[in-house]
């Protein structure tokens, strides 16, 4: 993959992550907000951004989203192929919540 793919596939992804961010917000806020791990003020900009806002972000030549779990445990957890599949998932979202929000700095 040459570094032009790469950013198209970056862009792309920051497209698809911005929209079903968006949607998600507009459904159900608060579970949008739990489940994207974002604060209520970054959850309200994102909700108000206009089509033109969201096709300039998704041009970035950075991923606008990241992992929320930077812990071996919870990683471990949610790839991990146990017969208890279900009570490790719960378990990492668990986890995952107990962690701080995304802030807008």
């Amino acid at each position: 993959m040459n570094i032009n793919q790469l950013m198209g596939e970056i862009k792309e992804l920051n497209l698809s992550f911005l929209l079903l961010a968006q949607q998600m917000l507009r459904e159900d806020k608060d579970s949008a907000i739990y489940r994207l791990g974002i604060s209520q003020d970054l959850a309200g900009i994102l909700e108000q951004l206009t089509p033109g806002q969201i096709l300039k972000m998704a041009r970035s030549n950075m991923l606008l989203c990241r992992f929320r779990f930077d812990d071996h445990l919870i990683l471990d957890m949610l790839a991990g192929y146990t017969r208890e599949r279900t009570l490790a998932s719960s378990h990492a979202a668990i986890l995952m919540a107990d962690q701080p929000v995304e802030q807008l700095t």
